[in-house]
């Protein structure tokens, strides 16, 4: 099976794991912890890094450091990965789902625009996902937010090494999260980072991520979380952050030889990507004409040997999320059970992108 998106592990991993071993760092603590908040920190052009267990983590740590408690509302893209809502829910908040816009499947500033008008002051902060690591229109974002008094929220998850107008993803809002999964370009087998120049932010942040423990006779000053990452976590990612350029690179080649494979096609098209912003390419991915064109194509792949995979679906037609306040188009409606991910590790062979494009090439939606 050529798989879909899996780790690239040919630095020097398990140099730095067997360093953590030998040096007896492996929970929480540990000097690769703190390389990794400060590679994030200077990556993105920010001046503090916090690193957490896990993305979703990450996002949870940032609503509760900016002050998010129950009775507020949050803003959360319609079209997004369950965890950004479930963040804002964990929190004791209510997402408020807002739509996506055609352009580039990230948050409509205009619905946007509407959800703060029609939720009376309510919302406290918005999260800008950047989608499939495609930057957000950040200055209309931030914008509406500055006329409202509301904080942004980056949730790079996936977006690490995007631009925005020349400018690193996370370098915009007053927090930005980061995810190291599995399946992430740049991974730590499990793990997040948020970044910010708030250094009061920073500090409370770390302090809830451990415990919110105040002295070594177990005081404690307020709820806290064990959320903090693991040095052996951290020194896989740091191991990664060696190699992150080499990676994107190797993303963005990948993208553009499907961009070529697909063009002219009107049965696949990719995602959009605008001239003002530079997408990481973290996870490959094609619009079909229908869900029924987009379960044909992911089961004829897989038939072939060729792992794919349906992409996110509209948070407002789920269970969970049915109660949420909705501010949509359409976009995230029509985006649902159509959006296909190909096969796009860093390391994926161009024999094995031959035989991808070549099984595309044989499949007529």
């Amino acid at each position: 099976m050529i798989p879909l998106s899996i780790p690239d592990l040919r630095g020097r991993e398990i140099e730095y794991l067997t360093r953590c071993v030998e040096d007896n760092w492996v929970s929480s603590a540990g000097p690769f912890v703190t390389e990794l908040e400060e590679r994030m920190a200077a990556i993105c052009n920010c001046s503090h890094g916090v690193a957490t267990v896990n993305g979703t983590a990450a996002l949870h740590l940032s609503l509760i450091g900016l002050g998010i408690s129950p009775g507020d509302a949050v803003v959360v893209p319609d079209w997004t990965f369950a965890a950004t809502a479930n963040a804002v829910m964990h929190a004791g908040a209510t997402p408020v789902l807002v739509d996506v816009n055609a352009e580039n499947w990230t948050l409509d500033p205009q619905c946007l625009h509407r959800a703060l008008a029609g939720e009376e002051g309510r919302i406290k902060a918005i999260v800008a996902v950047h989608a499939l690591g495609h930057p957000a229109d950040m200055d209309s974002i931030l914008e509406i937010a500055a006329v409202h008094g509301v904080p942004v929220i980056e949730d790079a998850a996936g977006a690490l090494g995007a631009t925005y107008r020349g400018a690193p993803v996370g370098s915009f809002g007053a927090a930005a999260i980061f995810s190291f999964n599995g399946n992430k370009t740049v991974t730590a087998g499990s793990g997040g980072a948020i970044v910010t120049d708030d250094g009061v932010l920073a500090d409370r942040m770390r302090h809830i991520s451990t415990q919110a423990r105040v002295s070594q006779d177990y005081r404690h000053d307020t709820v806290g979380y064990n959320y903090r990452m693991a040095n052996i976590n951290a020194a896989i990612a740091v191991a990664q952050l060696e190699r992150m350029d080499e990676m994107i690179a190797a993303k963005r080649a990948i993208a553009a030889r499907y961009d070529s494979a697909i063009r002219g096609r009107n049965d696949l098209e990719p995602m959009p990507r605008m001239n003002w912003a530079e997408s990481c390419c973290w996870l490959y991915s094609v619009r079909t004409k229908s869900t029924e064109d987009a379960d044909n194509l992911v089961d004829t792949l897989n038939e072939k040997g060729i792992q794919a995979r349906k992409f996110w679906r509209s948070l407002s037609e789920q269970a969970p999320y049915a109660k949420s306040p909705t501010y949509a188009n359409g976009v995230a409606g029509a985006l649902g059970g159509r959006i296909v991910s190909l096969p796009c590790s860093s390391n994926l062979s161009q024999a094995d992108q031959s035989i991808v494009i070549d099984a595309l090439d044989a499949w007529t939606g």
